[in-house]
């Protein structure tokens, strides 16, 4: 007679990697019920019940979950989530260290029609106008996650950056390390600071600048550019006694003009249906009033044609130790932070939240957190996104059958591409 089924597979490889990076010493076990249920079906912490009994892992009462996010925030478990992560993630670079440190933010937005002290309107990712919040998250060089922070809906970015790396540096008493962050960081007040808690920098810079940074070359050489060929320059960053020599990367790639020229013509397109009549003024580029009759600024054009292909960087890590090109290199990581911001939003789906208060939302954030941080490990062991690790692994289901008042258990049958993605687990633990 059989008695029950589960996917008792899919829960084993999910929480040995949950204990594999530590975060079985922190929180209790409805804690780590929570995280690796959102792994299996994202859903409300009310919903997440129907998913662990679907799947046959023993579900807690709905009262316990509260009581177990209201334990999150009141014994701060994220710092202890924290420091596993920074630990997973140290053991894995062996004696070099972490080395590189990647930033990013994002937004994530509630369908409320009012705001709070958190919850605010501001500059949205998505382009919406509902209450938000802003999302920091700084990752190792692989888009494993090492923090997680949540700061107000209309907090500008830059202002994000410091105490995240603050908050990171008391935790784990590091310095030393190089921070990359794309333009949105970029700030002469930002960049100081970074400097002054002892860390290197790698930042994108708005490429508008590049005719007066790289003045001599476009003198010498106009718009014409080797694909691959770097430049430097030197700018002055900051004014009176907070200003600052920054050296300055650019790079030409073929492929990046390729990719701006059909940016620059849709843009283009835009602002003629604007001059034309055929489009409503919106904050479109290279559209110019004359009088109260829209135009295209084409001066404007052909300034942002002068610079198509090219990229630009600030740091303050100099020549002797890291070269123009590898200035490059350590920036073009920054992809990994946004697809961990992308597998948040989609395999995990941050949101839609079904918290208004703050604690809630951060207790949440750290549930978000500790998900991330298992997707990555096993979508880096396996090279199979979390979702699809999930459709192979939750139909096989375990069967546990009584015969005689003996209870026995019959394992799935697993095809020769799912025991790929097994062995391909087992033998990242071993590491």
């Amino acid at each position: 007679m059989v008695t029950g089924t589960s996917s008792q597979l899919l829960w084993e490889v999910l929480e040995g990697t949950y204990d594999r990076i530590g975060f079985n010493t922190v929180g209790d076990d409805t804690f780590k019920k929570l995280v690796l249920a959102r792994l299996v079906e994202p859903t409300s912490k009310a919903d997440t019940l129907r998913v662990l009994d679907e799947i046959g892992a023993p579900a807690p009462g709905l009262r316990t979950i509260w009581r177990t996010l209201a334990a999150c925030i009141e014994k701060d478990w994220r710092d202890g989530f924290c420091r596993a992560a920074y630990a997973h993630a140290m053991s894995r670079t062996g004696a070099d260290g972490l080395g590189v440190v990647l930033y990013d933010v994002t937004t994530l937005y509630f369908e409320a029609n009012d705001e709070d002290d958190l919850r605010k309107v501001g500059m949205s990712k998505e382009r919406r106008v509902d209450p938000q919040i802003v999302v920091g998250l700084l990752v190792d060089r692989d888009g494993f996650p090492l923090e997680i922070h949540c700061f107000e809906g209309n907090k500008a970015e830059t202002l994000t950056l410091i105490p995240v790396l603050r908050s990171f540096q008391d935790r784990h008493h590091v310095e030393d390390l190089v921070v990359v962050a794309d333009a949105g960081m970029l700030s002469a007040a930002n960049l100081n600071a970074i400097e002054d808690a002892g860390f290197s920098f790698i930042v994108g810079s708005r490429i508008t600048k590049a005719p007066y940074d790289l003045a001599d070359h476009f003198q010498r050489h106009g718009n014409h550019f080797a694909n691959g060929q770097t430049l430097e320059s030197t700018r002055t960053m900051g004014t009176g006694a907070k200003a600052r020599d920054r050296r300055l990367v650019y790079h030409y790639s073929w492929q990046r003009e390729k990719r701006d020229n059909y940016t620059l013509n849709k843009q283009i397109e835009k602002a003629e249906k604007v001059a034309g009549g055929t489009r409503a003024i919106k904050r479109d580029r290279f559209v110019k009033l004359t009088g109260k009759k829209p135009g295209v600024d084409w001066d404007l054009v052909e300034r942002a044609r002068q610079l198509l292909g090219l990229k630009g960087y600030v740091t303050n890590i100099g020549p002797e130790v890291l070269d123009g090109n590898a200035v490059v290199s350590a920036y073009h990581s920054l992809w990994q932070v946004e697809k961990s911001f992308r597998m948040a939003k989609s395999d995990i789906r941050a949101r839609p939240m079904f918290h208004h208060q703050r604690d809630s939302i951060e207790a949440h954030l750290t549930v978000v957190f500790c998900a991330l941080a298992v997707a990555r490990y096993l979508q880096d062991a396996t090279g199979v996104s979390i979702k699809k690790l999930v459709q192979a692994l939750r139909p096989l289901r375990t069967v546990t059958i009584n015969v005689n008042g003996h209870e026995l258990t019959a394992a799935p049958a697993i095809s020769t591409e799912t025991q790929e993605i097994l062995d391909l687990i087992a033998a990242k633990s071993t590491h």
